[in-house]
C-alpha cells in the first residue's frame, strides 16, 4: 500500500525521504517533486524497477526514461563523453531544467529500454529531489502521469493516476515552472536541440555557438529521449546528484556516490522523450 508524506513538515519530510530511499533500494517506485513537474522514479540500475516504472505509466521500452542525478560527478560516471560543450553547459545551467543526451558509459550494468546507447541526464534544481538523489544515486525518472495524460503538478494529482503502483509519494507542494526541461543532444560533433523548454534557445547558443534544430539536416536518426515533464511535441528522453541542477533545487554540492555496477560492455541501452523528469 502506498503512503504520501507531507514534506512541508520537517519530521514528515525526514520520514518520507527515509522511506523513499528504502523503497528505491527494494526496487519499488516513488514519486518526487522536481523543478519542472512531479516525477515517478526507480533505481536506474535495477532493470525490473525500470520495467515497473514503464508499466505504471503505460508505456513501452521504446520510450526509455531519462536519469536524474544529485551531482555533476554522478552524471559524469554515467556517460562516456560530455563532448566539447557538455561541461560548459553544465557549469552554466546545472542544476536546472537542461537535459543532456550523451553516449552512455558502456561498462554500466543497467537497462533503461531502447536507448540506442545513449542516456538523457539532468540534475534538477529542487532541494528535496537532490536530497533524495544523493541518497539513492542515479534514478530513472519520468513524469508522474499515465502516458497521454497531463504531467502531475502535485503529489495528489500523481496519486490519482498512479495509485498503489507507487510505494511512496513525497508531497512537496506545487511543482516548479510549467515548461519542461530543454533537451540538447551532445552525441554529434555539433549540439542539437531536441526539445525547446525552460531554458531558451538563445541562451544555449550563447554557450555553444552553433546549435542545430529540427530544421537542419542530419545524417543520423536522433536518439530517443523520454523525460519527466509535460509531454513534448517530438520523440525524445543515473546513482548521485542531479546534474541539471536539482531537478528540484539541486545544489551543486556533490556527496559521496553509491558504487556503480560495471560489467562487460553489454548491448547498448537506449533513450527517449515524452512527458518528463
Amino acid at each position: 500500500m502506498s503512503r504520501r508524506y507531507d514534506c512541508s513538515d520537517p519530521m514528515e519530510r525526514a520520514r518520507g525521504i527515509a522511506e523513499a530511499v528504502s523503497a528505491v533500494r527494494r526496487g519499488e517506485l516513488v514519486v518526487l517533486p522536481t523543478d519542472t513537474v512531479y516525477g515517478i522514479g526507480a533505481d536506474a540500475f535495477t532493470p525490473p524497477a525500470v520495467s515497473s516504472l514503464l508499466d505504471a505509466k503505460g508505456r513501452g521500452r521504446d520510450m526509455p526514461p531519462p536519469v536524474l542525478v544529485g551531482s555533476v560527478r554522478a552524471a559524469a560516471a554515467l556517460v562516456e563523453d560530455l563532448g566539447t560543450y557538455g561541461q560548459d553547459l553544465i557549469d552554466e545551467f546545472w542544476p536546472g531544467a537542461l537535459t543532456l543526451v550523451c553516449r552512455a558509459n558502456q561498462n554500466l550494468l543497467w537497462d533503461l529500454g531502447e536507448t540506442k546507447g545513449t542516456v538523457a541526464v539532468r540534475m534538477p534544481m529542487h532541494e528535496l529531489a537532490v536530497e533524495l538523489l544523493k541518497e539513492t544515486g542515479p534514478m530513472a525518472v519520468s513524469s508522474a502521469n499515465l502516458s497521454g495524460r497531463p504531467a502531475a503538478r502535485t503529489a495528489e494529482e500523481a496519486e490519482k493516476m498512479l495509485g498503489d503502483s507507487v510505494s511512496v509519494y513525497l508531497d512537496g507542494g506545487m511543482s516548479g515552472h510549467a515548461d519542461p526541461s530543454t533537451i540538447v543532444d551532445l552525441t554529434g560533433a555539433i549540439p542539437r536541440l531536441l526539445r525547446a523548454g525552460a531554458i531558451p534557445e538563445d541562451k544555449i547558443r550563447s554557450v555553444v555557438g552553433v546549435l542545430l534544430t529540427d530544421e537542419d539536416d542530419r545524417d543520423e536518426p536522433l536518439p530517443v529521449v523520454s523525460d519527466p515533464e509535460p509531454e513534448p511535441a517530438k520523440p525524445s528522453l543515473v546513482k548521485e546528484e542531479a546534474a541539471p541542477g536539482a531537478e528540484g533545487g539541486e545544489s551543486a554540492v556533490e556527496p559521496a556516490e553509491p558504487a556503480l555496477k560495471a560489467e562487460e560492455p553489454a548491448s547498448k541501452p537506449s533513450l527517449t522523450k515524452d512527458d518528463p523528469k
